[in-house]
């Protein structure tokens, strides 16, 4: 039986190394068919004929484009030929008529219409097939996401989904042990990126409910995560830097955000294609840090902008973010946690070391000594940015420090977050208007959550309070007004909608319901408070 269980591991890893190999995206699938579709404009969102599932073999929806385009005799219209050869994507959560009063069970009913059922293979499809049912956000997103889910498992939690949260989480472990990682989304496109690594406080939730065995469990899949973005770290000489790690000039090791591919991104292709172009810059480069941006999951901001404005200066590939940094801390700690109850000391001792470097590195790198508040580094310019945004909040979740000194950065922090980011409605992503969706006006439901959570951790509690206020009173407002909940708001004028963005407005949605219910719970709030 050993004899067969190591045959069959065997088998299954050569299937994954060979499907990762052979997997294609739909823009190397149809090449200058996908490039005219999405250059000409066939569909408003760049996002639908990525998604979209051919009628037949795509190499022969390949040749035929070919000999047609190139015929003189033959008047063509590319709209039509899409519609012949391929079936548009369904969006079924998009039927759905609210007719709840009640946000909060309007919460609990969506969770069946943003539910799938475990997924088929289907020809063609781009969809990666997962192995159990999930939830997605809404709207235009039709699959699961990454750092999305664990703001929505905070809602399952609350809502006693602990089953569907435990399903997701398998499947984020299937993605990593097929893929080695854990994809932006399951999605042909997105495997060449991923997202802010929110893997390890999954599990962490998923064991305040079923225990400390849950670490055990996920043991192997937490070390493949934490490998992926290590990966390379091993072979660094000081001042340089491979894939997500970079090596500073005195040894110290930290991570940046990054993509492995350097052309346009599908879902995105004509938007980074004209951006391109505009900037002058070197359009690999450019590609690069467009896609480095969507693994951030902060897509797009003047967080990453060197000259503050314009995307065309876009730099995300040069900076050492704090929240990646912090969120790699956790998943260290984590994994001290879980080798602590596996009884292995050696590899609990090794993981304590590792967080302990990169908490002092952090803190050497990213923390301003003059207002103690924490900011991206820029690795090529040895400059600490100076640019307030939530991602700052991220170390105050996670660090374990004297009390003095928690309650000093609490205080520092919630100043400057009173100064520069509190809003009517919460808590602004910067201080820029620039048109990004991730600039001021707007709110993001898992921003405000790690504001509010590190605020919590140092002390802060009303202000905590008071910002969770705000967000379910805006959240709620609106639902009241127009029975949606919506991926971002406005958190200046709250009487507007949120703007920016390469596609419209979405709803449905999956983190903003996770993180308004929690809230609720949390606080016992009122929703019209």
């Amino acid at each position: 039986m050993k004899i067969f269980l190591i045959s069959l591991f065997a088998v299954v890893f050569a299937i994954n190394v060979s499907a990762q190999k052979t997997l294609q995206t739909p823009a190397e699938i149809y090449q200058e068919l996908f490039t005219d579709v999405q250059m000409n404009h066939i569909f408003p969102d760049s996002k639908t004929f990525p998604d979209c599932i051919p009628k037949r073999n795509p190499k022969d929806i390949l040749k035929d484009y070919r000999a047609i385009r190139n015929n003189p005799a033959i008047k063509f219209s590319l709209e039509m030929f899409v519609k012949n050869n391929f079936d548009l994507p369904r969006t079924p959560q998009l039927n759905y008529i609210t007719k709840e009063k009640d946000v909060v069970m309007h919460i609990k009913n969506l969770w069946n219409v943003l539910k799938r059922e475990r997924d088929s293979t289907i020809a063609g499809s781009s969809l990666l097939p997962l192995p159990n049912p999930y939830i997605v956000p809404g709207g235009r997103f039709r699959e699961i996401y990454y750092w999305d889910s664990y703001f929505t498992m905070l809602g399952l939690k609350e809502s006693g989904e602990v089953n569907m949260m435990e399903n997701m989480i398998k499947n984020f472990a299937y993605l990593i042990n097929t893929y080695g990682h854990i994809p932006n989304g399951n999605r042909s496109y997105y495997i060449s990126r991923s997202q802010p690594p929110f893997f390890a406080l999954m599990v962490e939730l998923l064991a305040s409910v079923k225990g400390d065995n849950v670490y055990s469990t996920y043991l192997s899949a937490l070390e493949k995560e934490y490998k992926f973005w290590m990966d390379g770290s091993e072979k660094l000489k000081p001042g340089q830097a491979y894939r997500r790690v970079v090596k500073l000039k005195d040894g110290t090791i930290l991570n940046r955000y990054w993509d492995d591919a350097a052309t346009p991104r599908p879902e995105g292709y004509r938007e980074d294609v004209e951006v391109a172009q505009k900037s002058g810059r070197n359009k690999q480069e450019m590609y690069r840090n467009f896609r480095a941006g969507a693994e951030s999951g902060i897509d797009f901001s003047s967080r990453w902008f060197g000259d503050d404005k314009n995307i065309t200066s876009i730099e995300v590939i040069d900076m050492i973010a704090v929240d990646l940094n912090s969120l790699l801390y956790h998943l260290e700690k984590t994994l001290e946690k879980a080798y602590s109850v596996a009884k292995n000391e050696a590899e609990r001792k090794k993981y304590s070391i590792k967080s302990f470097n990169r908490f002092n590195a952090i803190r050497k790198y990213c923390r301003n000594v003059s207002n103690g508040f924490y900011y991206d580094y820029n690795w090529r310019k040895e400059k600490i940015s100076n640019k307030v945004t939530p991602a700052g909040m991220y170390p105050l979740c996670f660090f374990s420090l004297y009390p003095e000194s928690q309650n000093a950065m609490g205080e520092n922090a919630a100043k400057i977050i009173r100064e520069k980011l509190l809003k009517d409605g919460g808590i602004a992503t910067t201080e820029n208007n620039t048109g990004q969706q991730w600039d001021a006006p707007n709110g993001w439901a898992p921003l405000e959550w790690m504001v509010i959570w590190g605020l919590e951790r140092c002390g802060q509690s009303e202000l905590a309070r008071d910002i969770a206020q705000r967000w379910v009173k805006l959240n709620a407002d609106i639902f009241e007004r127009t029975g949606r909940l919506m991926e971002k708001y406005n958190v200046a004028d709250t009487h507007l909608e949120a703007g920016g963005g390469e596609y419209p407005g979405q709803d449905g949605f999956g983190w903003t319901n996770g993180v308004l219910l929690a809230l609720i719970n949390k606080y016992h709030l009122h929703p019209k408070d």
